[in-house]
């Protein structure tokens, strides 16, 4: 995420009471990607950080799409996901190797017109 280019994708930081507790941001335009830190989950911290995400990307970065890519284990993620309007659009069978283990993956997919619509804004 440091070494990525400013015109390829952008991370920010999410603080809350004065500390550090995660990222959110787009990995790779149009790639969006979160972590919070397990203390605060549950919270809608996560929410209120990919909004701003979503608003900045459809609207500064005029990205057509938002995708996502998790694993179906983190059913948290994927309910988020869900109701910010992102709509799956595959399963992808060991798709990730993390440490020794190969894990699935879902993709989801959020198009700028349906988030417009979602929003009650006019679509361009």
């Amino acid at each position: 995420m440091i070494a990525i280019p400013p015109d390829q994708g952008e991370d920010f930081i999410v603080e809350y009471g004065g500390n550090v507790i995660g990222k959110a941001g787009l990995f790779r335009f149009p790639e969006i990607g979160f972590i919070l830190s397990p203390d605060q989950w549950g919270q809608g911290l996560a929410r209120e950080a990919l909004v701003a995400v979503i608003d900045r990307a459809f609207a500064v970065h005029r990205l057509d799409r938002i995708i996502a890519d998790v694993d179906p284990r983190n059913a948290a993620s994927c309910a988020l996901l869900t109701r910010l309007g992102f709509g799956e659009t595959g399963r992808r069978t060991a798709a990730w190797l993390v440490g020794d283990e190969w894990c699935d993956s879902i993709d989801f997919c959020l198009e700028r017109f349906d988030w417009t619509l979602a929003q009650g804004h006019n679509v361009p």
